[in-house]
């Protein structure tokens, strides 16, 4: 019998929760624990892909390409992006490799860098919208707006940050290795950061695109592609709610397609964090309708997976 497949889409803020946690000893300290986490599925007989956002670290490199741009080239954002999967890929696929021998368990784990296609008239292009980088001040963020001609936004009370085109994916360049690589039992990482965004010219050939496409999205895009029994999305609350924050707060161990559509319409789940979560599993689930959408923390994955705890969506 054939091991169940996962999509398991990490936040780009679990490496980076917020600027305390900017040297990379930080990072490896979180990226110990994330492996705890992905080891116990792939021990408890999941095929695990891992994906990553990588909105902090394609942040940090932009401030840095600003801080240098008197003695360096700047680069465009898809190179940024490319630069993310690899020390994001670097920093997990050590982590759960050492988790591994710790447990000796006989398994590999490869990171693969993944380029996802756009379309370059998408309206992304017109209304950038997705956060990266650093959390500024109001005034820091201004500045920048005025000197560098950023688009910036305040981010879900935690600060100010620019935000840049993101684009919806079209299509997983490198599907068939992934898929390929997970029929060998190798635990995945790809898709990191969303992809590294790229079009098709008119003569076939690929040109990297200026933009960030949205982590969930291109999750949603993959297990879709790959037909995955399950799509996990860890957040900060091991449950879904319905009003918020309000006297008659009510937290949803399951969900329907057709309910967390009306939810959707009521205006339940903010724009900023839990609605592209929620809309990101409704899309994968109208590919694979015998699939289950999931979102709880990473501590519970385990128990949300035995029906225990989480919010699980279903057709």
């Amino acid at each position: 019998m054939k091991k169940p497949v996962m999509v398991l889409a990490i936040g780009g803020n679990a490496l980076i929760p917020d600027n305390n946690h900017l040297d990379m000893q930080s990072q490896r300290d979180i990226a110990a624990k994330l492996a705890k986490n992905i080891v116990d599925l792939s021990e408890e007989g999941w095929r695990v892909v891992l994906t990553h956002g990588n909105g902090p670290h394609v942040g940090i490199h932009q401030s840095q390409g600003e801080a240098a741009k008197d003695k360096l080239p700047q680069y465009p954002l898809d190179h940024y992006v490319s630069a993310t999967q690899g020390e994001i890929g670097y920093l997990l696929q050590s982590a759960i490799y050492n988790e591994l021998m710790q447990r000796k368990i006989n398994q590999q784990v490869a990171t693969l860098i993944t380029q996802v296609v756009v379309d370059p008239k998408d309206q992304a292009f017109t209304h950038p919208d997705k956060p990266v980088g650093v959390f500024l001040s109001e005034d820091e963020a201004k500045q920048y707006e005025k000197t560098l001609g950023w688009s910036v936004v305040e981010d879900s009370g935690r600060g100010w940050r620019r935000v840049v085109a993101s684009p919806k994916p079209k299509q997983i360049l490198e599907l068939k290795m992934i898929e390929e690589l997970i029929s060998n039992d190798v635990l995945v990482i790809s898709c990191g950061g969303g992809g590294i965004p790229v079009m098709i010219d008119d003569k076939g050939q690929l040109q990297g695109v200026e933009a960030v496409i949205d982590k969930d999205r291109a999750s949603s895009l993959l297990a879709s592609a790959l037909k995955a029994d399950v799509y996990l999305i860890p957040t900060g609350v091991e449950k879904v709610a319905i009003n918020f924050g309000k006297p008659n707060q009510e937290w949803l161990s399951e969900m329907t397609v057709a309910e967390a559509k009306a939810y959707i319409e009521e205006g339940q789940f903010p724009a900023g964090s839990m609605l592209p979560k929620v809309e990101s599993l409704l899309d994968y689930l109208k590919e694979n309708p015998n699939g289950a959408g999931i979102v709880t923390t990473l501590d519970a994955m385990a128990d949300a997976l035995r029906g225990k705890t989480g919010t699980r969506i279903v057709v």
